[in-house]
């Protein structure tokens, strides 16, 4: 018998104090990371937007799945790369050449997934507009 086999096993209590504490420094997160990134509030402005035309052009389910997620990749991506420029600032103060491409690293990952996304939301709101353009017409 492995000395493994003779552990107890741990078992997760819900503790409530550390669950709202978990949600109010996610929230923290949140509120710090729109205070002082400009790109993150041009994606919340642009997400909103996507939602809108969602709702007016009645993109179908499956649509509306895609849209939601790449949403939350391209906000996750954001927030994820603004920790990475606050890790890299308080790991190297002075500017070094390292710090700056795992900066433009982290940057361009956001760009890859907005690119992407971008180009998603053309294939889904393009057709809509154009039927939309030929009602009018």
């Amino acid at each position: 018998m492995s000395a493994k086999s003779n552990d107890k096993k741990k078992y997760v209590v819900l503790d409530r104090k550390r669950l709202i504490d978990s949600f109010r420094y996610a929230s923290f997160g949140i509120a710090e990371a729109y205070k002082g990134e400009q790109n993150l509030k041009i994606h919340t402005v642009i997400a909103v937007i996507v939602v809108i035309c969602g709702f007016l052009f009645k993109i179908s389910y499956l649509e509306w799945l895609v849209c939601l997620i790449l949403i939350g990749l391209v906000l996750m991506a954001e927030f994820f790369n603004t920790a990475i420029e606050y890790v890299v600032d308080l790991a190297s103060p002075d500017i070094h050449p390292l710090a700056k491409l795992a900066k433009d690293t982290a940057s361009a990952g956001v760009l890859m997934m907005a690119i992407i996304s971008a180009i998603i939301g053309l294939i889904i709101f393009v057709p809509e507009i154009i039927e939309f353009i030929e009602v009018l017409l």
